[in-house]
């Protein structure tokens, strides 16, 4: 897990998504075109919450969020996610 030099505010999370999947179960190569977005990932950074709610989710906790959840970015050359707390589905 990447060290990242960015503070979320309020109940936003950073997020990097885990790789999708390049392989079924079964061994077929999946392609870049049918690969689905990844909607389980590593938290990396979580804001210190409002003054009504406090943060659930810490930084190393693998998490389910929605397919369409959050918006990307790119820092240093990876991948991230940052999200609301309230747009996490589960912890896993």
């Amino acid at each position: 897990m990447a060290k990242v030099n960015i503070q979320p505010l309020a109940d936003r999370v950073l997020i990097e998504p885990v790789e999708a999947e390049t392989k079924t179960a079964s061994g077929i190569i999946i392609p870049d075109t049918a690969k689905e977005k990844p909607q389980k990932g590593n938290v990396v950074a979580v804001g210190p919450g409002t003054k009504d709610e406090s943060m659930t989710v810490k930084v190393g906790d693998t998490v389910l969020y929605g397919k369409y959840a959050g918006t990307e970015l790119k820092l240093d050359g990876s991948d991230y996610l940052i999200m609301r707390e309230s747009d996490i589905l589960a912890i896993v």
